[in-house]
């Protein structure tokens, strides 16, 4: 449940947000984690939330800076500490809200690429599976996107981390860190098939510790799996790179309602500001689709920021 651990204020910032704003669900959850991290700041430093000022909020956000962060999550983090100070205000907490005072910067939208779920299937679909390759190819892709696997992860894979009973895997992932993770009914056919018909007869008797080999029984490279998928890109006329497929991944597991921190622990991010980049996407789809609803007001909205100010 989202917010379970969190500090008495920020769940009712959080209901607040759902109640009074009518914000998503998502969009709550975002904030929250943003201020979150504000609050573990503060506690460091033994500031008290009662006593932050404007210099406070702008030492926090170079701190945010130092270790990492883009401007998107930047511009995302005073969004959340704007709406934050004006509920801590409303409560009696903050006489003034300092958090008006920040600027936003001009974030760079550099986001990644996501599929929809129909071009996923289309890519998927020109795999020829009448091929003992292709049975291995539908497999190796259907784990990459329904896992969110990095190529490296899906090349490295072992036989002895792969679990049909629980229908899980367990993925050796950046830092030799491990996470396990679920995989569905789909993925469970083609990699059955894999492993237990077609795979027997390229491996022979060698021991071979990974799932995926290529057609002389050897562990199939990075860049092998990098070759077959391109040809699928040209056969399917979908652009995308593998990376595209795990992407996509997170970003669908989103948009179905998963919780921020789940996803983070599937895919295997240290830091939750990696994983709120696919909040960014859903934003930026949303007002895609508004556009093409309502080109009116797009156009207004054209004209509006040519001149104005980022307020």
């Amino acid at each position: 449940m989202a917010g379970e651990n969190w500090p008495p204020v920020l769940q009712g910032f959080y209901s607040d947000l759902l109640m009074v704003e009518g914000r998503a669900e998502l969009s709550a959850q975002t904030y929250c984690f943003s201020c979150e991290e504000f609050i573990l700041w503060l506690d460091e430093r033994r500031i008290g939330l009662k006593e932050v000022t404007s210099q406070d909020l702008m030492h926090y956000l170079i701190w945010r800076r130092e270790h990492g962060s883009s401007d998107l999550t930047v511009s995302k983090d005073i969004s959340a500490l704007r709406s934050f100070g004006t509920y801590l205000k409303r409560q009696g907490l903050w006489t003034e809200n300092p958090a008006l005072e920040l600027d936003r910067p001009k974030a760079s939208r550099r986001l990644p690429k996501v599929l929809s779920i129909e071009q996923v299937d289309a890519l998927l679909d020109v795999i020829d599976v009448s091929k003992p390759l292709g049975i291995r190819d539908r497999a190796l892709f259907e784990l990459i996107y329904s896992c969110g696997l990095r190529i490296s992860e899906a090349s490295g894979l072992l036989i002895s981390n792969v679990h049909f009973d629980e229908s899980i895997i367990l993925v050796r992932g950046k830092g030799d860190k491990e996470r396990i993770v679920p995989f569905g009914d789909v993925a469970a056919h083609w990699l059955k098939r894999w492993i237990g018909e077609v795979r027997p007869g390229i491996v022979g008797q060698r021991q071979i510790a990974e799932v995926f080999v290529n057609f002389r029984g050897e562990p199939l490279s990075r860049k092998g799996i990098w070759k077959n998928f391109q040809e699928l890109e040209k056969k399917s006329g979908v652009e995308a790179k593998v990376h595209t497929l795990r992407h996509s991944f997170a970003t669908h597991l989103l948009s179905g309602g998963a919780d921020l921190r789940s996803v983070q622990e599937l895919l295997g991010h240290t830091d939750l500001a990696t994983t709120q980049i696919y909040t960014h996407i859903e934003d930026e789809q949303l007002e895609e689709y508004h556009s093409g609803y309502f080109p009116g007001h797009a156009d207004n909205k054209n004209r509006d920021s040519s001149g104005g100010n980022d307020l």
